[in-house]
């Protein structure tokens, strides 16, 4: 192929490969390279049709434009410079690198000793220099058209008191669902289909969030084990949708996922992975970042620049703190809002993000660039608040505006339902939406993202069903994953034909879900809680890529879907659930309160009662914040009993009250209204709500 970069002196500001609609502009960063190779590809990603210097260098940004190739078309890089891994540097010409900056990566990665910048198997280890090509074995990016028809289509910026997400994996959702066209199943467009948009808008939620979806590799490890990176957390392309996704080869069917969704009031919030990359530790293979700027992309170890500096337990440490490192970072982020049209991101392993070289900083350059940013600012924000490096947990150090991952909330509701001593007041705090933790420095009482299962971990089911972990699938002798699950099998371990077993957890699994539910800060079900979905007591599936990943929905729990669709609506029609600012126990000038703590005999609780280790039972009266006479409907009294069945006496609240009971999780109509007498009897295992009767206040 005889082509020349084009003589015109101009420089694009955008980094990648944009097409101009006459040609393809070419840029890439790096600090310590000699010269950047552009190298070009048939269309079966098999032959290099071209390599060529880029020509213009300005600062660390290299550059080049191409009159007449445009979208479809194969490249790569090569990078040139000093092979010094004592100090950081790996280039490796012999080196196909894909783009960081790929709107498409086109091929199947092949495991080969090739890919690897050293020779493995040599002595030196590392320090070895291998001469091999990897393009035949390396993924390429593809040059993309951005052009899509977003009419009639309109970001939707819910309010967080108004968000209940649902945490869901493309293959997952779609594999075995008998509605999906079987050529859809595993894809965006699956995801986009009727029976998947049916489903999510009769259950009411919010907002969809996706596990990863970015470009991301099989681990060798795991493809040597016939298994497959299931979650997606080994991101290799930040701009990249992942291919396995697609039904076709255009980066199009993400937007029309996202359109169709949009169509429906329900924001796509992405689960993305900026701390680490695919590439492992120093030991890793060299595909992008490794092979274009080692010593600029990733934290070295302060002492010895030969290891990367390792706080996400997965070999290397993406360096956000080097400025072109976090304009990439933002530069992705941007993209998918702008081009992609998501309403927020999920950060995996966030901390990291905010440590300025070695320690958390709330005030750090990354959450100062995002608040700064016009575009990011405005968008929904969430920080998953630790890490595995020295103090990476931080849940609560987040600033405004991130919300974060309350795990806190998931290991305390699990232990209070199953009957853990003294988590009566723990509750307390959760139901709260966990001030302790949250409410500081202006945060907002929605600042806790609450869960009861999510991804890694147990699924509802599973938490209701196993005693302890069965990852023997995993292939790592059943040694992955957490072994403190707070969970209870309730009799037996997994399936049962005992029908009290099974009611039995079904009841506890209403419970905790009305928990999730009746409590202040922003809920987050996992896909596939609401269908009854069991992993067979695996809480690591991170590479089951089968039917213990994936949801099973010929064994769909209909009654509970009822069930939680109902109780889904409950949360929406009661604004005093889902306030924006935290509850205030101490009277206002008027002697009312927002929030009140009661004993099973209608006294408040006292100090012996919170540190009551057999208390069972909590009472809570709540108020609408700051609505000085609220109406009935602004006030709710919550009961929730681990126990067995337990007479109480009605809370008077602000005045006297007649109260109708709206809820009542363990009866067979959950959401019947029936009035209540001065005294109620609370149903073992059960949430029960109150509000007043019109026209009740005394």
């Amino acid at each position: 192929m005889n082509l020349t970069f084009s003589e015109l002196d101009f420089m694009k500001p955008e980094l990648g490969a944009e097409y101009t609609g006459q040609g393809t502009h070419f840029a890439v960063f790096s600090a310590h390279a000699e010269k950047i190779e552009l190298c070009l590809f048939s269309e079966d990603g098999r032959e290099e049709t071209a390599r060529m210097p880029l020509p213009k260098r300005e600062g660390d940004i290299w550059s080049g434009y191409i009159e007449g190739i445009g979208p479809g078309t194969l490249y790569g890089y090569r990078a040139h410079g000093p092979y010094d891994p004592h100090n950081g540097h790996r280039f490796n010409p012999n080196k196909l690198l894909l783009d960081p900056y790929a709107k498409l990566v086109a091929g199947d990665l092949i495991w080969d000793d090739a890919l690897f910048g050293y020779t493995i198997g040599s002595p030196e280890g590392d320090l070895s220099f291998d001469e091999r090509d990897s393009a035949p074995f390396m993924v390429k990016g593809v040059v993309q058209d951005p052009t899509f028809d977003w009419a009639g289509e309109e970001a939707i910026r819910r309010p967080w008191t108004e968000t209940i997400i649902y945490e869901s994996h493309v293959r997952g959702m779609t594999m075995t669902h008998p509605g999906v066209p079987d050529e859809l199943r595993g894809t965006f467009l699956g995801m986009a289909s009727d029976p998947i948009i049916e489903h999510l808008t009769k259950l009411g939620v919010s907002a969809i969030e996706l596990m990863p979806v970015q470009y991301f590799l099989d681990d060798r490890y795991l493809v040597e084990r016939n298994l497959r990176n299931y979650w997606g957390y080994q991101t290799l392309g930040f701009f990249a949708p992942h291919d396995r996704y697609l039904k076709g080869d255009r980066f199009t069917e993400f937007k029309t996922m996202v359109k169709r969704f949009h169509s429906v009031g329900i924001e796509v919030l992405m689960d993305v992975v900026y701390n680490h990359t695919a590439e492992g530790s120093e030991r890793g293979p060299t595909l992008s970042f490794r092979g274009l700027d080692n010593f600029s992309y990733y934290r070295q170890s302060p002492d010895k620049p030969r290891h990367t500096y390792d706080t996400t337990g997965t070999g290397n440490t993406l360096n956000v703190a080097h400025p072109l490192v976090l304009r990439m970072v933002l530069d992705s982020l941007r993209y998918w809002v702008g081009v992609m049209h998501i309403d927020g991101f999920r950060f995996d392993l966030a901390s990291t993000l905010g440590r300025e070289y070695m320690e958390f900083d709330r005030e750090g350059g990354f959450f100062d660039a995002i608040r700064q940013d016009p575009i990011l600012a405005g968008v929904k924000l969430i920080a998953e608040p630790w890490d595995v490096g020295e103090g990476g947990y931080q849940l609560g150090g987040f600033p405004p505006p991130f919300r974060e991952w309350n795990d806190r909330f998931r290991d305390d509701v699990r232990r209070f339902w199953k009957g853990d001593g003294g988590m009566v007041p723990v509750l307390a705090e959760r139901i709260l939406g966990s001030p302790v933790q949250f409410r500081h420095s202006d945060r907002a009482a929605t600042s806790s993202i609450n869960l009861v299962s999510a991804h890694d971990g147990f699924t509802l089911m599973d938490t209701v069903s196993y005693g302890e972990k069965h990852n023997e699938a995993n292939g790592e002798e059943n040694r992955d994953g957490h072994s403190d699950n707070h969970s209870d099998n309730m009799g037996a371990e997994g399936p049962t034909d005992n029908r009290e077993i099974i009611e039995a957890r079904k009841r506890r699994r209403a419970a905790m879900l009305a928990t999730l539910m009746i409590s202040q800060g922003v809920p987050m079900v996992l896909g596939g809680d609401e269908l009854g979905n069991s992993q067979q007591g695996n809480n690591n599936a991170y590479c089951q890529d089968n039917e213990i990943g994936w949801l099973d929905w010929s064994g769909a729990d209909d009654g509970f879907v009822d069930f939680c669709r109902k109780l889904l609506a409950f949360r929406k029609d009661r604004p005093v659930l889902r306030q924006e600012r935290f509850l205030d126990g101490e009277p206002d000038e008027n002697g009312r309160v927002e929030i009140a703590w009661y004993k099973a005999d209608g006294s408040p609780m006292d100090e012996d009662a919170w540190h009551d280790a057999e208390l069972r039972l909590i009472c809570a009266y709540i108020c609408r914040a700051g609505q000085g006479e609220a109406p009935p409907a602004g006030e709710i009294v919550l009961v929730l009993n681990a126990g067995g069945d337990c007479e109480i006496a009605l809370p008077h609240g602000n005045g006297s009250r007649r109260w109708l009971r709206v809820l009542d999780t363990a009866a067979d109509e959950p959401f019947g209204m029936r009035a209540s007498a001065d005294r109620d009897t609370i149903p073992a295992q059960s949430v029960v709500a109150f509000v007043p009767q019109e026209g009740s206040n005394g």
